[in-house]
């Protein structure tokens, strides 16, 4: 069996697996990252990069070869 993580893949499949990523994130803790960014005075869209490249490392990558 073959593992692999985010760093093995290829530019187009980070930046395809990077745009699904953030729309998950988006779509399951939007409005707690708006409150939270609101609150400690941070940058919404840092706050919701930094989330989504941690969500990308917890994804489990399978391949048919």
């Amino acid at each position: 069996m073959i593992q692999l993580n985010y760093n093995n893949l290829d530019s187009d499949t980070q930046s395809y697996l990077h745009s699904l990523s953030k729309k998950d994130v988006e779509m399951r803790f939007g409005s707690q990252l708006w409150e939270h960014a609101l609150k400690h005075g941070v940058d919404y869209e840092q706050l919701l990069e930094e989330e989504t490249i941690r969500n990308l490392y917890n994804y489990k990558y399978v391949f048919n070869i």
